[in-house]
């Protein structure tokens, strides 16, 4: 009798090894792609405008009586967007506002309102997903830049508009926008950028350390791919590349108690010893905070107060205000106080544009 040994089938460990590395990045690649997206699609969602019964901020409304304004449009993209000319007689120059991300450009009026009785022209809108204007939301960070630059081509071809010198300036996501938007081709007097971040994609990352905390670095292929997708070429526009390009000279405001665009990471400040652009200067903030900068000292007091009645009444109700002490804590509130314009911040910036104009 024959008996027939069957040799046994050498196992590739090393293949075996790199199946499983393979397929446990993949898992963590998938698994980080779903949170991006998620949590991206929450926080780029319409900015519309609040309920005026629960705000400190004065609104149009507040001042239509007094305040004239020229209703304009023109397209982003896809979408019209909806923006005013305020002082529409004055000659002095041309100023183009660009709000923060979740806001309006009504959450600065007594910004825009302190220009137009300095003799400026102001042309303010809502971007894209926000206020008034169309989209099913703000769709990211480069989307302020993209705005800015459909809104100065615009005003470069209306007579309303076209007619004065150009200065341009921005918070957050404004902040950002008007130095990105240098990286086109628009004739710009100066700029002021208040609180912008650098570059997108490195702003989104800052951010989701407030998700995932140490592991965020998971997160990092996943969010320049989100971007890139969404974006395209304009996915890396870059706020420091913008004002090395275009040697406009550049004012640029950061606090240094910033908690949602860190004076220490994404900040454009943070990437001055990049920046190469002679015209460029920076005034650091102490101790103020992302919007701190608008206020005067004898509003934020009156904040930090503000919000200790509210957070009382929080506590009181078991983390629920009822609508009517909400409605009687706003009405009893002090707005005139909270809309006094920081005149410091704003001679700042007039000085530093009359230097250029």
């Amino acid at each position: 009798m024959v008996v027939t040994i069957k040799k046994k089938r050498r196992v590739n460990k090393p293949l075996i090894a790199v199946i499983i590395v393979l397929a446990v990045l993949v898992s963590v690649f998938t698994t980080a792609t779903v949170i991006v997206a998620v949590n991206m699609d929450n926080n780029f969602g319409r900015g519309d405008y609040p309920d005026t019964r629960f705000t400190l901020d004065f609104f149009y409304d507040h001042y239509s009586d007094e305040r004239p304004r020229e209703e304009v449009s023109f397209k982003s993209g896809d979408n019209t967007l909806k923006g005013f000319i305020y002082g529409a007689d004055n000659d002095k120059a041309l100023l183009v506002f660009a709000h923060g991300i979740g806001n309006v450009h009504e959450g600065y009026l007594k910004e825009l309102f302190w220009f137009v009785d300095h003799g400026w022209r102001v042309f303010a809108y809502d971007a894209t997903g926000s206020g008034y204007s169309e989209g099913d939301g703000t769709r990211g960070l480069p989307q302020s830049a993209l705005d800015l630059d459909a809104a100065l081509t615009f005003a470069e071809g209306d007579p309303r508009l076209n007619d004065l010198p150009v200065f341009l300036m921005g918070h957050s996501w404004g902040g950002y926008a008007v130095t990105a938007v240098l990286n086109f081709d628009h004739e710009i007097k100066g700029v002021a950028s208040v609180a912008g971040y650098a570059e997108p994609v490195e702003m989104i990352y800052e951010f989701s350390r407030a998700v995932v905390g140490d592991a965020r670095p998971l997160l990092y292929p996943s969010i320049w791919l989100y971007n890139k997708l969404r974006f395209g070429k304009y996915s890396g526009l870059s706020a420091v590349d913008g004002i090395n390009k275009s040697n406009v000279p550049v004012l640029i405001f950061h606090g240094t108690n910033d908690q949602t665009i860190s004076y220490t990471e994404s900040a454009i400040i943070n990437h001055r010893s990049e920046i190469t652009n002679p015209n460029a200067r920076y005034i650091t903030l102490d101790g103020l905070s992302h919007k701190g900068m608008f206020y005067t000292a004898e509003a934020r007091e009156y904040q930090n107060k503000f919000s200790e009645k509210r957070n009382a009444l929080y506590d009181k109700f078991g983390g629920e205000i009822p609508e009517d002490e909400l409605i009687k804590l706003y009405a009893d509130a002090d707005r005139e106080t909270m809309n006094v314009p920081n005149e410091e911040l704003l001679s700042q910036i007039e000085e530093f544009f009359n230097e250029n104009m």
